[in-house]
């Protein structure tokens, strides 16, 4: 049951798009500093096992808002807007007494169609917005605002909430385009990150033990960044690895620099809130849409489950009841957003809304477990730009187990030539870096047994349905 504070909180969410975990100081980044964003996390409490359930821009956002796994509000793909009858934690806040606001990127179609519904207001950026004078859309029609992307989604929505009267609570969603590609930073912070960038470990993986999958890919730095997202071409005269190294530094000179403009931003609303004396009264959640490669495993983007790709930053601050300092290690994913937005607001879940509340956990029971398992899936079968390959599965506190199904897909250049559906498993007490594939290892057959069974059930339970590849092979398994 939920039980609403003597007064109930504001709610700013704070999302990025593709804003890695590991580019946040409070993860412990040997890349970049982001001071702004870990106060939030010093005055609050980090979220050290947040995972999204589908690893695209549009069905996190959706199931961030709908509290729904994408099989349930069918926004599957970066192609399938969302429902816009589709009930929300913003239109179930607003039913209950909070004005609601969304500033910036919506990504959940980009027609009046499916404009933002159960807001008072909303202006958002057209598609994936520019960085430089945007143009942004409301219920009036789409007008330009001229400077730099992140600031002026900033002063739109501190606008909006000064404009307010009364007392009632608000809900305000401020929903930053960067660090999405192609990494355009302001002026403020050009100069940044002009040194040598660590570069990863792994950023040589040979891929040598993973399915087709990791070599069907069209996502490595060393192959697939362009001119357009370097904004210069490579020195003449380079070997292939040092070109690699090269295009790895330039892009994340970019990719730093736009988050270094984001935390800024965070900064300005924190202080915003100080200077309005709401900062205790206002459950500030900082996030990201999904995580991102940052050259691991030699990548850029995200799409696949390898955990640089599904992990988010979380970061949460209500001073009236989390404690400072707070870590969650307990599982929880962006589907459980919803639940718990409403149970801080003391308000009741919609009906067929999945996951969990872990509001228990950051404030009155931090050693309350979650759930034993996350479910993901990604649906984007071979898609155009990065040609990854759908597929599903499970990640526990210590295991990792995905289904490749490939629908017969092949490799670039190879025509008529397929390859069948491939298991992948990754132990990741003793492989965090996920570098070795232990499903037909046979030390691993009873681990390996134990997650195919808990896949399965966790499929049942959602109410999805397993791929008819999956479904053939159990019949088969069954019978010997």
């Amino acid at each position: 049951m939920t039980v609403a504070p003597a007064r109930r909180p504001n709610i700013l969410l704070v999302v990025t798009d593709d804003h890695a975990a590991h580019a946040v100081g409070a993860y412990g980044s040997v890349v970049n500093t982001t001071p702004r964003i870990d106060e939030i996390a010093e005055t609050g409490a980090r979220l050290d096992a947040c995972y999204c359930t589908n690893s695209l821009c549009t069905p996190s956002r959706a199931a961030i808002l709908t509290g729904t796994h994408s099989h349930v509000n069918g926004v599957t793909t970066l192609e399938t807007p969302m429902d816009p009858s589709l009930p929300t934690f913003v239109s179930r806040l607003r039913e209950h007494g909070y004005r609601t606001a969304i500033i910036g990127k919506w990504h959940l179609g980009d027609d009046d169609a499916h404009a933002p519904a159960g807001f008072d207001h909303w202006e958002v950026l057209v598609d994936q917005g520019e960085y430089h004078d945007p143009r942004f859309r409301t219920a009036d029609g789409v007008h330009v605002r001229e400077g730099y992307v992140t600031n002026l989604i900033t002063d739109l929505a501190t606008e909006w909430v000064e404009g307010l009267d009364g007392d009632e609570p608000w809900c305000l969603l401020v929903h930053h385009k960067a660090p999405h590609r192609s990494w355009e930073p302001d002026a403020a912070h050009q100069d940044l990150y002009t040194d040598p960038i660590p570069v990863p470990s792994t950023f040589d993986d040979d891929y040598a033990t993973r399915s087709m999958a990791a070599r069907h890919a069209t996502m490595r730095i060393a192959d697939y960044l362009t001119q357009t997202d370097l904004k210069q071409d490579p020195p003449p005269g380079l070997t292939y690895e040092e070109t690699a190294l090269w295009k790895y530094q330039r892009y994340m000179e970019d990719y730093l620099r736009c988050v270094a403009s984001v935390d800024d931003n965070v900064g300005r609303l924190r202080d915003w809130l100080a200077e309005r004396g709401e900062l205790d009264d206002t459950v500030l959640l900082y996030t990201s849409d999904q995580g991102f490669f940052l050259g691991e495993h030699g990548w850029f983007d995200k799409r696949f489950m390898y955990d640089e790709s599904i992990r988010m930053p979380l970061l949460v601050s209500y001073p009236r009841a989390i404690p400072a300092g707070r870590v969650v290690p307990q599982l929880v994913t962006n589907v459980d957003f919803a639940r718990t937005i409403l149970d801080a607001a003391g308000v009741p879940p919609v009906e067929g809304m999945q996951g969990v509340s872990f509001w228990p956990q950051l404030t009155t029971d931090p050693d309350a477990p979650t759930q034993d398992a996350v479910y993901y899936r990604y649906y984007e079968n071979d898609d155009y730009w990065h040609h990854t390959l759908a597929h599903y599965g499970i990640r526990t506190e210590r295991y990792k187990l995905i289904y490749f199904y490939n629908d017969g897909m092949g490799l670039p250049g190879t025509s008529g030539v397929t390859y069948p559906p491939e298991w992948e498993l990754y132990d990741l007490q003793e492989d965090p870096q996920e570098l070795r594939n232990v499903y037909l290892d046979p030390a691993y057959a009873q681990v390996r047994a134990e997650l195919t069974q808990r896949l399965h059930a966790l499929q049942a339970e959602l109410g999805d349905a397993p791929h008819p590849s999956d479904v053939a092979a159990r019949a088969v398994a069954a019978t010997v």
